[in-house]
């Protein structure tokens, strides 16, 4: 009798150590689960103020590159200022105030292109081609909605009008605007000049920083190609809002 209550006496400490060492276990996997998700939280909270920084530093180069090119356009053709003057103050408007968002509705940021494109237009002579389409769902709910990173359309366009062929007899350059399926999308495309562009310190800032802006923002959720074929540039952007707003929401942002 005295050896079944040892016995038993016995397995009731060790069931209370397993207890005892299972519980611990419990807690330190909380606790380290706890801090986990506190470094997570600090790691991305990090990460954003980075972003902004850069983005930051990044959009106060932009706008002065920006204005730079708007004036040699203005001053190269003066008997079209009162015109381009007209376009400049929207193109200025949203500058100075929409750009200082973090985000511009689609319509916003396609409105100040062809206001670009207009300004960008007494570069070239009358007969010289340039053809504009959008193809926009206006239905489409997400085209009113504050997603597009603004000045976001910058560099495609005034990549083509710097690098197209302006004396070719087919020459051309074509900007297409498209928001369909809850995703903005541009391209553009030129027929390459023979001639070389002078190469200017700074020059090329537009191309990287484009790029650079993308991935911070919108990560895996944009497609930019850009390829030549048959002496003919072509640059494409695809930004899937949908996918990108459902990920700021599944994050908290």
């Amino acid at each position: 009798m005295q050896e079944n209550n040892t016995t038993t006496f016995i397995f009731l400490a060790i069931l209370l150590l397993l207890i005892v060492i299972i519980c611990f276990m419990i807690y330190q996997l909380t606790q380290a689960k706890k801090a986990k998700d506190n470094a997570e939280k600090s790691f991305y909270a990090l990460e954003a103020k980075v972003n902004d920084l850069q983005l930051e530093n990044l959009e106060s180069k932009l706008n002065p590159h920006l204005f730079k090119n708007i004036l040699n356009s203005i001053q190269s053709h003066a008997y079209q200022t009162y015109f381009a003057l007209d376009k400049l103050a929207n193109v200025l408007d949203y500058i100075l105030y929409e750009s200082k968002k973090k985000f511009v509705t689609a319509k916003e940021e396609i409105n100040f292109a062809l206001n670009l494109i207009e300004i960008n237009k007494i570069k070239i002579s009358p007969l010289f081609e340039l053809k504009i389409k959008t193809n926009i769902n206006e239905d489409d709910k997400l085209y009113d909605q504050p997603l597009l990173a603004p000045l976001i359309s910058i560099d495609l366009i005034e990549n083509a009008f710097k690098h197209a062929d302006l004396q070719s007899a087919d020459a051309f350059i074509s900007v297409v605007f498209e928001f369909r399926d809850n995703a903005f999308s541009m391209t553009v495309s030129n027929k390459i000049s023979d001639k070389k562009v002078l190469k200017k310190e700074r020059s090329g800032f537009g191309h990287a920083t484009l790029e650079h802006r993308l991935r911070i923002i919108y990560k895996n959720n944009f497609k930019l190609d850009k390829f030549v074929e048959n002496d003919v540039y072509i640059a494409h952007l695809k930004i899937d809002l949908l996918e990108y707003k459902t990920e700021m929401l599944a994050s908290g942002r």
